[in-house]
């Protein structure tokens, strides 16, 4: 066991830089596949690691959206600041080369979910469509954009709908059955996990810990 460490405060680099030393170390991140409409009806889709589940109560998602070094916006933070809604299309292994696909920069009137081959379904509560191939889809509402500097905004969603595909939730208990789930994670640069290694570790109450000691 040693102490020794490497230190980096975070001021002395480069937002770049910075980019890479915390998404390189806060790995396995889930990804969004973030579905969107535009002004003339284009179903966007876009994919986001810097996102996560934060609340229950109310059901909240967490969206980190970059703006260009040019000051651009990309289509998916245009259209939620626009409408105010996005489906959050999560991703699978099966669904991991077309999430690659819709990564391309693609013009605001072409979809990236056609160039995928990926098929479309109508949401119930919000316009977006969601991606039939994802293993659950969330129909999210914007609750609130935060803008932390010139270049990043936050943005929080409410959860209104989800959609999962048949048999990997038990309608009764909500249970999951992860035999029939393949969650693809985002590690850093081009590279990604599968979750097929797991184990299950209970947690303990304070008093079968102080039994053991």
């Amino acid at each position: 066991m040693t102490d020794a460490v490497q230190s980096f405060a975070l001021t002395d680099y480069t937002p770049r830089q910075r980019y890479k030393l915390l998404s390189s170390l806060v790995v396995p991140r889930p990804i969004a596949l973030v579905g969107t409409i535009g002004p003339d009806g284009t179903n966007n889709a876009a994919p986001y690691s810097f996102f996560n589940v934060v609340s229950e109560d109310p059901p909240l998602v967490v969206l980190g959206l970059q703006i260009s070094p040019a000051g651009q916006r990309k289509d998916t933070a245009v259209n939620i600041a626009r409408t105010g809604e996005f489906v959050i299309n999560l991703v699978d292994d099966a669904l991991a080369q077309a999430m690659n696909i819709c990564a391309i920069d693609m013009p605001p009137d072409e979809s990236e979910i056609d160039a995928a081959g990926l098929t479309l379904a109508q949401s119930v509560s919000i316009a977006p469509k969601r991606i039939v191939e994802s293993p659950a889809a969330l129909e999210c509402r914007e609750v609130k954009t935060l803008k932390f500097s010139e270049r990043r905004d936050i943005v929080i969603g409410e959860v209104s709908h989800i959609h999962v595909r048949d048999k990997l939730i038990d309608p009764e208990t909500l249970g999951l059955d992860l035999d029939h789930y393949d969650p693809l994670g985002r590690l850093f640069a081009g590279f990604y996990s599968r979750q097929s290694d797991r184990f299950e570790m209970p947690r303990i109450s304070v008093e079968e810990w102080k039994s053991r000691t």
